[in-house]
């Protein structure tokens, strides 16, 4: 940890110069030598860092969406390109290219935090190996070496020997109490923050593996965190702790005003935004407006929560509308539009009911004659022979032959091959 700490060490001046500007402003309040002081001196550090993170943390969520909604593409392009890892490549690239969806933004608060970790780190470090670090000097080092928080120097660690943790001024006891529940608080909250994140802000209608990538981080973080804790400072501790807290705080806020479409979080804020309208008889706010007006937006294209949540409003008495407000309307008008927008497109036809449909267009279409019987053929086709046959029998009259002989010689000749239609029993 020393060795990774060390290759931070660029940015362990601006860390240290911000703990003791802090330490000055609550030194002021409770002692330069106390806990408080420099227990809310990391702590400030934190919220500090993660305020400058907040644009990241967007970027996280909108990717982390865009992620989960690309996986059934993408398990389509491993599917088809299976033996040809370059093209899979290529197909996944162009993909992520065509959707505007970068798979490390996910991880960019986490790699943007690990610098000032590991410089706060090697900060600490210095303060427990008695080395002066970045602006701490002197009596700024001998201050925070005698900082105890609930019993436990700043910057002991779990693992240190007995006789080191007496040279800060502790006992072994305190030390691996106070550390140890530090570690499972750290520990939960991870756990926490994944399993809200899993249970109510996942778009269960779509069964990925991405999900079960979530998963199984939910069960291992906690577990990395619990061993790698043993072997942190009581302040990083803190620093950690407090950053996993601000986590679960901004996971909270996330999944109550802006859930994932689909998700128990969207059916839950779908809820109260109805009962807010119920209740005020308007859309109040331009965040829920615009909710609502991207909902309309959506068409057909709508999930279930989002058609309950138009249904419930027509039942209400209430339309939505393209700007996201909504008008007082007649609850069966609303109701009708509800159900029109819910009509599904017609279902595919099978072949053999495309074929009976095209022979029923060709035998009663506009313009176009009935289709005829055996029976009718027969009679009309010996209708059109004897039409053909009566001027020959004339001439053959006039030239003293018999009509008849040329009548059989001329249906002899135009007779066709195979089985003979029955004749029309007029004829016979």
């Amino acid at each position: 940890m020393d060795t990774i700490a060390s290759l931070f060490s660029f940015i362990t001046w601006p860390v240290s110069w911000v703990i003791v500007q802090f330490h000055k402003l609550y030194g002021a309040i409770f002692g330069p030598d106390t806990g408080w002081a420099w227990g809310l001196s990391i702590v400030s550090l934190v919220v500090l860092i993660r305020i400058c993170l907040i644009p990241l943390f967007v970027k996280q969520i909108k990717s982390t969406r865009n992620m989960q909604a690309l996986q059934p593409k993408m398990k389509a392009i491993q599917e088809r390109y299976k033996s040809d890892k370059q093209r899979q490549s290529e197909e996944m690239m162009k993909l992520y290219k065509e959707t505007g969806t970068n798979p490390l933004s996910s991880c960019l608060p986490i790699l943007a935090q690990s610098p000032f970790f590991f410089a706060l780190y090697h900060v600490l470090s210095g303060i427990a190996s008695g080395k002066t670090i970045g602006v701490i000097n002197q009596p700024l080092l001998e201050s925070a070496q005698k900082a105890h928080i609930f019993g436990a120097p700043l910057a002991a660690k779990f693992t240190d020997s007995a006789h080191k943790v007496e040279s800060l001024g502790a006992t072994l006891t305190d030390v691996r109490v106070i550390t140890a529940i530090m570690i499972v608080m750290m520990s939960a909250s991870q756990f926490f923050t994944q399993r809200q994140l899993m249970t109510k802000n996942v778009d269960l209608s779509v069964k990925t593996p991405f999900m079960q990538q979530q998963k199984m981080l939910m069960y291992v973080f906690p577990v990395m965190f619990a061993v790698m804790g043993i072997n942190f400072p009581v302040g990083v501790l803190v620093y950690w702790l407090t950053t996993n807290v601000w986590t679960m705080g901004q996971q909270m806020y996330v999944i109550n005003q802006n859930p994932t479409p689909g998700s128990k979080a969207q059916a839950s804020y779908l809820e109260r935004l109805s009962k807010s309208v119920a209740t005020h008889n308007e859309v109040r706010g331009k965040r829920r407006r615009a909710v609502v007006q991207a909902i309309v937006a959506k068409g057909p294209d709508r999930n279930d929560n989002e058609r309950k949540f138009i249904s419930g409003l027509a039942k209400q008495g209430f339309a939505a509308q393209a700007d996201g407000t909504v008008v007082k309307s007649d609850p069966a008008v609303a109701e009708a539009e509800a159900a029109g927008a819910r009509r599904q497109q017609p279902k595919r036809l099978t072949k053999a009911q495309r074929q009976a449909g095209a022979t029923a267009a060709q035998g009663g279409g506009d313009g176009e004659e009935p289709a005829k019987t055996s029976l009718d053929k027969g009679t009309s086709d010996e209708d059109a022979e004897a039409k053909q046959d009566a001027p020959q029998a004339a001439k053959s009259k006039t030239a003293g032959k018999p009509a008849s002989g040329t009548a059989r010689s001329k249906a002899q000749s135009g007779q066709r091959k195979g089985q003979q239609r029955p004749k029309h029993p007029s004829k016979k």
